[in-house]
């Protein structure tokens, strides 16, 4: 297909009904369409239903071939599945979608959710932190937790072990929303399987993953870009060197979210990361007033309604491919400095970073610390 494929920027559209909703899922489910792909799919073709017709034609140009879309009973059983567990689906443009997704890069097309979605209305802060949390640790966060939750905040993590589990566990009463890195219906660890109960009454679990898919380890980054995008700040307590709530914090940087951070004993290898972060620049966290002050109160009130439009493509499909296979060419399984690949493709790295993102998130491309990139095993 010649020229542009994404000319158009017209306002994506959510789903009306039943057979919109069934046809988003098939789109985002079929192969090769991650994030990115599916709203220009949108942007282009101007519903899920033209997109699935188009993509054949699409992957042929792109030279793949014998492509087919994800199947219409693959898409049915998974919605029979999430009617079963009590899930339901908010796209991208539903009153329900948090409007601080859509301002990401890479804001998930749809969440499965079980529980109160009127939560992703209000205020939010992020608390992410060690899993072999110290006890000292453990109660920061309840205090925190508490606090933010007494002044108006809903408190936002990951369901992990340690500080996690401390910080839904002060907010339950208050308001928590727990982001999974699996479907929505699978508890991990299986040590909170209560917790999640709890919160699927008083707060919210969501995912965008499938239903009924084991987290595994490229899950885990797509967790948390949206831990961090759909919070106003995320506030780290106890995170070691090499850790995922370091990764939380750097994806809240990128997207202009606030990052305060605990202080900690430098002998603690669990207070290495916040004790960098202070360094770098995060705001210190004594108590929930810090956060409160840090973010500021007018923050509690209830947010405006905000256009809620899909980030604007800037090549087509067509290129991305090219783009993709150039930086997959160029990688193999020793790992490569991000800069020197940015400086090898002889492209602006404004144009190369968002696609390392998006093959990190297909699993494509590891990113080790130090901004170190190889190919997925």
């Amino acid at each position: 297909m010649a020229g542009d494929l994404f000319s158009s920027h017209t306002t994506l559209t959510p789903p009306k009904g039943d057979n919109d909703r069934l046809a988003w899922l098939r789109l985002l489910r079929s192969r090769r369409v991650g994030v990115s792909t599916f709203f220009r799919l949108m942007r282009e073709h101007g519903s899920a239903q033209k997109s699935l017709a188009a993509l054949p034609e699409i992957a042929r140009a792109a030279g793949v071939q014998d492509y087919t879309v994800c199947p219409e009973g693959v898409a049915v059983a998974e919605m029979k599945a999430a009617k079963a567990v009590g899930a339901t689906m908010v796209c991208f443009g539903d009153t329900a979608y948090p409007a601080a997704l859509t301002g990401i890069p890479d804001p998930p097309p749809l969440l499965w959710c079980i529980g109160d979605t009127a939560l992703m209305a209000r205020p939010m802060v992020a608390m992410v932190g060690a899993r072999n949390a110290s006890s000292l640790g453990t109660r920061m966060a309840r205090k925190l937790s508490e606090g933010l939750t007494d002044a108006g905040f809903v408190v936002v993590s990951g369901l992990a072990r340690g500080i996690d589990t401390a910080a839904h566990l002060a907010a339950l009463d208050g308001g928590t929303i727990a982001v999974q890195a699996g479907g929505v219906d699978v508890i991990y660890p299986r040590e909170n399987a209560t917790l999640a109960d709890e919160i699927a009454k008083t707060g919210l679990r969501l995912s965008e993953i499938a239903i009924g898919t084991q987290p595994q380890a490229r899950h885990f980054p797509r967790r948390n870009r949206i831990i961090s995008g759909i919070a106003r700040a995320v506030v780290v307590v106890e995170a070691a060197a090499r850790s995922g709530s370091l990764i939380t914090a750097k994806n809240a940087l990128d997207q202009g979210r606030d990052v305060l951070a605990v202080p900690g004993h430098p002998f603690d290898a669990r207070a290495f990361g916040c004790n960098a972060l202070l360094r770098d620049g995060a705001t210190l966290v004594r108590s929930a007033e810090d956060v409160i002050e840090a973010i500021g109160k007018e923050q509690v009130a209830q947010p405006e309604p905000v256009p809620q439009q899909p980030p604007k493509p800037e090549r087509s499909l067509r290129d991305t491919s090219k783009l993709h296979n150039e930086i997959l060419s160029r990688l193999g399984p020793s790992p490569v400095a991000e800069d020197q690949l940015i400086r090898d493709l002889e492209l602006p790295s404004q144009k190369v970073a968002p696609e390392l993102l998006n093959l990190e998130l297909d699993g494509k491309i590891i990113r080790a610390p130090g901004g170190l990139l190889s190919l997925a095993h």
